[in-house]
């Protein structure tokens, strides 16, 4: 090794690797890990295998056509279980007149031994998956039966995609899996983490996970060890692992595209550092901060914003405006010449300094921290990019069920640990009375960016997966609404008063539509915040959305320029706080029109409490300053009581 290659520096590496317990050792340590490796699992033949025996003879008769193998290890178990009670030799010659499918090059190196090869070998990374996969290219199995050598637990997926295949499965299991006889290193490995002192943890198998969590619910330390391993680096060795881990509730910070075990340490060598450096840092921001939402005392809680949000009456008609940070400004150009967007908007200290400029310069009531809806999207596993002249693309888009398996669950807020250190710093800076507000991309929003690759006129991908998959949308809402919940709790309790969803292209559907596949989404989000902060919907394009917007449980509803605010209001009800809805355009007319189109928004408020003044839409870049400046300035004066 050179001194460029990866290298832990000095980190403390968890394995639970059982069979190649001293390989991973020493790769780690060659790596510059202190390893901490302790087996988790064993593998127990069962006893007198009768089920074994049985699937044998079925080979043998003919009677199964197709025989998958699932593993190595236990294709040699399944051998050791019948050749004292079949005629092993033409077993092995039935395998070889049928068609086998080999998951992975372990059980071609265990077929190989015994004189046999594979009929199809499964590609990597040997998922059940890409065995689905392998079977729809090269052997039909409607009607075919099926015999499966299961390892250690059943795999239920791979069953139901075998049986909707038309094929009928005949399993058999040749070992189970118990915990080693000496339990004793790994129960000193589980209170290594426990107390800290662990930093990277290496998954190899989900089996593992899953005797690590039996071993530590027996030890009386379940919930504490699932609390510390969050805070280690998590490492899994492939998809089927990575699956297990998220399903658990544990996030995966580092996957190696090839699913082995040297890559594995390499790549976690690699990254372990930076992570954890990212996971101290929001873990912190979060601690230090922390949800003060009903903080009374707070110079901000009494401000003319919040006091909206709760409908209570204000001296002054609150006002900010929706990107009132961006290209209009000299400042934020300047800012932005300097570096990408996606770079500024993972940089908390330029955040926000351009914010409270803006803040500064133009005299609002309230902050949006500076971000962007689509970073969400790339720890979810797309490919996000801010191309020049043609705004956000996303290089690896969802165009049918098969691609969701590419969308990874949102686990944690770990990965946007910038967006959360942007919120206490921006909090940090600007002045108490003002409140910081957080904000997401809502779900159907964030989908149709994800399925469409970009902007869209008419949104053909998303809605013909929404038409004619009802159950992928849902399992892609369902993502999406889980990690925008995570999100926006992060963001409250790193310090935002108040939260905003952008539902921007919701305006595309009807009103059934949007009920039937949006709705039940946005109102799981705005369950799921933390109680006591405001929450802001909004969605523009379609003033027939109002009601719903209100219904999902929002103390906030935005309304845009398509409809009158006074109609609004009373289509939503007197219940809820307004927030809008000058035409963003109207910020280019003299100040005279700008000032009579403000006070006629104003008017049709009429001075009741709860209304936060603000656009339809967010400020255009080629909009005069001095024209933001003033309208702020009418909002005040005009609704001065």
């Amino acid at each position: 090794m050179t001194e460029n290659d990866p290298n832990f520096q000095g980190l403390t590496v968890a394995s639970f690797e059982s069979r190649r317990r001293d390989e991973i050792a020493a790769i780690i340590e060659k790596r510059g890990g202190n390893a901490l490796v302790a087996p988790s699992m064993r593998e127990v033949p069962i006893p007198e295998n009768r089920s074994a025996i049985d699937f044998a003879n079925c080979i043998i008769t003919g009677q199964i056509e197709i025989v998958i193998l699932m593993t190595g290890v236990g294709f040699r178990h399944l051998i050791t279980a019948i050749e004292k009670h079949v005629d092993l030799q033409a077993f092995l010659n039935a395998l070889s007149d049928i068609t086998t499918i080999s998951r992975g090059p372990k059980v071609v190196a265990a077929m190989k031994e015994v004189g046999l090869s594979p009929t199809v070998k499964v590609p990597l990374p040997n998922t059940w998956r890409e065995l689905l996969q392998a079977i729809d290219a090269e052997v039909p199995i409607s009607n075919q039966v099926i015999g499966l050598q299961e390892y250690g637990v059943t795999n239920a997926s791979l069953i139901a995609g075998l049986e909707a295949r038309g094929g009928q499965v005949q399993k058999v299991k040749v070992y189970e899996w118990d915990l080693p006889e000496d339990t004793a290193p790994l129960e000193e490995n589980i209170k290594q983490i426990v107390t800290g002192k662990v930093d990277v943890t290496l998954f190899t198998s989900a089996n593992q996970l899953n005797h690590v969590l039996k071993m530590a619910d027996q030890m009386k330390l379940g919930e504490q060890f699932r609390s510390a391993l969050r805070g280690t680096v998590i490492c899994s060795v492939g998809p089927t692992m990575s699956e297990r881990l998220r399903d658990l509730g544990f996030p995966v910070d580092v996957e190696p595209e090839n699913p082995k075990m040297g890559p594995l340490v390499k790549l976690a060598a690699a990254k372990s550092a930076d992570i954890l450096v990212r996971k101290k840092q929001i873990r912190v921001a979060l601690s230090e901060t922390g949800p003060d939402v009903n903080n009374t005392q707070a110079a901000w809680y009494n401000s003319p914003f919040m006091k909206a949000c709760r409908r209570e009456p204000t001296d002054v008609t609150p006002v900010w405006l929706m990107r009132q940070a961006g290209r209009y400004m000299e400042e934020y150009r300047e800012v932005r010449a300097k570096t990408t967007f996606l770079d500024l908007c993972k940089n908390p200290q330029l955040c926000s300094e351009v914010m409270c400029t803006a803040v500064e310069k133009l005299g609002v009531d309230a902050a949006i921290i500076f971000s962007d809806i689509l970073p969400i999207l790339e720890p979810m596993g797309l490919d996000l990019e801010y191309a020049k002249g043609e705004g956000p693309i996303i290089h690896n888009p969802i165009r049918e069920a098969n691609d969701l398996s590419r969308i990874m669950e949102l686990e944690s807020a770990d990965s946007l640990h910038f967006v959360m250190e942007t919120v206490k710093q921006t909090r940090a800076d600007l002045p108490a009375h003002i409140p910081v507000i957080g904000f997401s991309g809502a779900p159907f929003t964030l989908a149709s960016y994800a399925i469409e690759g970009g902007s869209s006129r008419n949104y053909l991908f998303t809605k013909t997966l929404m038409y004619r998959d009802p159950g992928a949308w849902k399992d892609l809402m369902e993502r999406f609404s889980r990690a925008i919940t995570i999100y926006l709790n992060a963001q409250i309790a790193a310090g935002a008063q108040a939260v905003q969803l952008f539902d921007s292209w919701a305006g595309c559907l009807s009103t059934d539509d949007y009920r039937r596949y949006v709705f039940p989404y946005v109102k799981s989000i705005i369950a799921g915040i933390t109680p006591g902060v405001p929450f802001i919907n909004f969605a523009t394009g379609n003033p027939q959305l109002l009601p719903m917007l209100a219904e999902a449980g929002a103390a906030v509803v935005g309304v845009d320029w398509r409809i009158r605010l006074d109609t609004a209001w009373e289509t939503i009800g007197e219940n809820y706080a307004v927030q809008g809805n000058l035409d963003p355009l109207s910020l280019f007319a003299d100040h005279i029109e700008l000032r009579r189109r403000t006070k006629d928004v104003l008017d049709q408020a009429a001075g009741r409490p709860g209304h936060i003044f603000n656009l339809g839409h967010g400020v255009l870049q080629q909009t005069p300053v001095e024209n933001v400046q003033a309208l702020v300035e009418m909002v005040h004066e005009i609704s001065s009581r």
